[in-house]
């Protein structure tokens, strides 16, 4: 495998997606070492950094910059941060990044450039040369908020541009940027829009028009716009209709005012945020979509959801649903639509407000129909007034042999005993991935991996996670 021919060998390890594995590669040989260096400086701003951290990595930058940038920074602003012994790196680590992220950069120069305004802007304008050159490309951009670098006066920014393939950006920057990104960026198949502040007719009509000339738009997030008019809101719907062939990922946080949502016919996932409190009437009354197999919804009431995925009939794989209504029907009715219309579901998160155990029952009947289920999500807002031991007897009864993969949020924590008869009643079925977040003492918390461990030794448990409430992400990596 050492003398793995070069282009199989790249493809391995950029498939690996495995970053402490590819680093070990770079000491097997010099042919290991080149092809694992540029998949390991693709993305550097995906690493977690400490300040040290960014100090090495602008060194890494300064090393790369001409002697006569050097010299300049060395004398004006970085002498005491620069040593002589600085050499130009064996590898050019600059023409490896596709990700441009400038708020990792700004971050950066902020850190080091600690004397002054002026030194900032000296230190930004040489490393803007570095990046921004006749040679490279990227594929990824972020722009952070507040940008207002003058990137069209740049030699080279539209050819470091031409192949974006991944936007994200706030409403409010430079007029300047907008024109630059829809003049340049026509191969965007991945946007995310972000509000920060208040919003103007001029902003939107940029990011309109940056929407209108891409030809591969395929993934549209907008975060946070609520608050804008209605006016705009309608007007980026839109921009959004023109790409109806190419779009599938469509996320948004406020009530759709045209049929937008009849028009995306390729649509395979929808998720929508909504304020509480909000008429839903419009939403509810959509029966548009065909071939939609994701669906999330937060804040939307249970009525409203069911009658979306109604709409999906056999196609929905994925469901992640997070409700605060206080309506034990419309949740009964929500699991019931569920397991009536998706016998393809594969992944399920219900975050609901549990008032009546009678649920349990429906969970019941929708494990019983919903056979290819492999991950169940279960957060309990209000865990007093849930029987968490009915919850897991019914679990380890009904569970297919399919779904093994558990995760239960809960803002009071699960008693011992509960977790104890789910496990034994698990035995001879396949090992289970189980992840309890709750809000937990340490001492409470050592008590819950004594009891798992046992389980996890005689293989009822593959592997386990236990965390605080609300201090791990939704997914986790299993080893």
């Amino acid at each position: 495998m050492v003398y793995l021919n070069e282009d199989v060998l790249f493809q391995i390890l950029e498939d690996l997606n495995d970053k402490k594995s590819i680093y070990s590669c770079l000491l097997v040989n010099k042919t290991w070492c080149i092809t694992a260096v540029p998949i390991l400086w693709r993305n550097p701003g995906q690493y977690f950094m400490t300040n040290n951290s960014k100090k090495i990595l602008f060194n890494v930058i300064f090393s790369h910059l001409s002697k006569e940038s050097r010299n300049l920074l060395k004398k004006q602003v970085i002498d005491d941060l620069i040593t002589e012994t600085n050499q130009r790196p064996l590898f050019n680590y600059i023409s490896f990044w596709k990700y441009l992220n400038f708020f990792l950069i700004e971050n950066i120069i902020t850190l080091i450039s600690q004397k002054s305004i002026m030194s900032t802007i000296t230190i930004r304008n040489e490393i803007l040369k570095l990046f921004i050159n006749g040679n490279t490309k990227f594929l990824h951009l972020s722009i952070p908020r507040n940008f207002n670098y003058q990137l069209h006066y740049i030699l080279g920014v539209e050819h470091c541009f031409s192949e974006i393939e991944s936007l994200s950006i706030y409403c409010k920057i430079s007029q300047n940027i907008l024109e630059l990104l829809a003049r340049t960026c026509k191969s965007i198949k991945r946007l995310r829009i972000i509000n920060n502040q208040n919003v103007t007719i001029d902003n939107i009509s940029g990011i309109i028009k940056l929407i209108e000339v891409q030809e591969k738009l395929n993934d549209v997030s907008f975060i946070d716009l609520t608050r804008m008019n209605k006016s705009l809101h309608k007007s980026l719907e839109e921009s959004l209709i023109k790409h109806a062939d190419t779009i599938q990922y469509l996320r948004m946080d406020w009530l759709p005012y045209t049929r937008i949502l009849s028009y995306l016919v390729n649509l395979l996932s929808f998720e929508i945020d909504l304020p509480y409190n909000k008429n839903f009437g419009e939403l509810s009354k959509f029966r548009s979509f065909q071939i939609i197999k994701n669906i999330k919804g937060h804040g939307v009431p249970p009525d409203v959801l069911a009658n979306l995925i109604e709409s999906t009939k056999i196609h929905l794989s994925e469901i992640s649903i997070y409700c605060v209504v206080f309506n034990v029907s419309g949740d009964k009715r929500l699991i019931q639509t569920i397991y009536q219309n998706c016998p393809n579901l594969r992944y399920l998160k219900l975050s609901l407000v549990f008032y009546d155990n009678s649920l349990i029952s429906e969970l019941d009947n929708l494990l019983i129909n919903c056979k290819f289920l492999n991950e169940l999500i279960i957060d309990v807002t209000d865990s007093q007034l849930f029987g968490w031991d009915k919850l897991f007897v019914m679990l380890a009864k009904s569970s297919s042999i399919n779904l093994f993969d558990f995760k239960f949020f809960s803002n009071k924590i699960i008693e011992l005993d509960h977790i104890k008869l789910f496990l034994d009643n698990w035995k001879d079925r396949n090992p289970m991935l189980l992840k309890i977040c709750t809000s937990m003492s340490l001492k409470e918390k050592q008590q819950l991996e004594d009891l798992i461990e046992p389980y996890k030794a005689k293989g009822i448990i593959k592997n386990y996670f236990i965390g605080f409430d609300g201090n791990i992400s939704e997914k986790l990596e299993w080893i």
